[in-house]
Order: C-alpha cells, then sequence, then structure tokens
C-alpha cells in the first residue's frame, strides 16, 4: 500500500454477500506486535468485501498473519437509505446479516452503521489510501 500497511479482520460471513470486513489500522510504517489489541480497538470502517477474490485478481496484495476469534461478537448492523425521487432519505432499512427492519430517518445511530453496500478493489484502496 502507497501510504504504509493495512490490516483488515473479516468478522463474518452472510451468503449470498461478502464477507464482514473490518478495517483495523491503515497506514501503519511497522506491523503491530498485538493483533488482538488492534482488534479489539476502533474500526477504521467497515463493509461487505470480496477479499478473496480481490487477493486471488492481484488488485492488491496480502496475506494471512493471525487469526482472531471474534467471540460473541454479533453481526453489525449495515444501513439502505430509501430516497424519494429528489435523492432525499426517506427512511432507511437496517440489515443484521438475516432480515431487514424499517428504521426512521430520526434516529441517533443511524450514521454509524455502514452503508450496506459492497466494496470492489478500487473503492477498498481508496478507502484504505485515505487514511
Amino acid at each position: 500500500m502507497p501510504n504504509g500497511l493495512a490490516y483488515l479482520h473479516l468478522t463474518h460471513e452472510a451468503a449470498p454477500y461478502p464477507p464482514v470486513v473490518r478495517v483495523l489500522a491503515r497506514g501503519l510504517a511497522a506491523r503491530p506486535a498485538d493483533f488482538g489489541k488492534l482488534a479489539r480497538g476502533p474500526a477504521a470502517f467497515t463493509g461487505l468485501v470480496p477479499l478473496s477474490e480481490i487477493l486471488s485478481r492481484g488488485a492488491i496484495t496480502g496475506r494471512k498473519v493471525a487469526t482472531l476469534a471474534t467471540g460473541a461478537q454479533p453481526f453489525p448492523l449495515f444501513r439502505t437509505p430509501i430516497r424519494d425521487r429528489q435523492g432525499a432519505v426517506v427512511y432507511w432499512w437496517l440489515w443484521d446479516g438475516t432480515g431487514l427492519r424499517w428504521c426512521g430517518t430520526d434516529e441517533d445511530q443511524i450514521e454509524t452503521y455502514p452503508l450496506r453496500e459492497i466494496i470492489g478493489a478500487e473503492e477498498l484502496l481508496a478507502r484504505l489510501s485515505a487514511g
């Protein structure tokens, strides 16, 4: 990566979607000593990333450096906006890996949930470089 090392943690799978990936760190100059500590910290971002495919195509280079248990960590909530014809969000759907539930526009935490979108190689690289 041009701006240093990045560490990603694949946490959940929910077919037919790509795995949930938490970006733990980006732009690091050196390998961290404790990946568990890194994984327990906040994520730079979380998304649905076809990581195996991206790696196998050579779009990014990487390798497995650790196996970390996620414990009883629940599947993260993802948000999907429903927009009117002018593009304004009229309400949100929240997805928990198995089902959807309606959510209004006034929920306090809505912006903290990642968008339910598949992050491809180009977008992943852009987000990793933005760090």
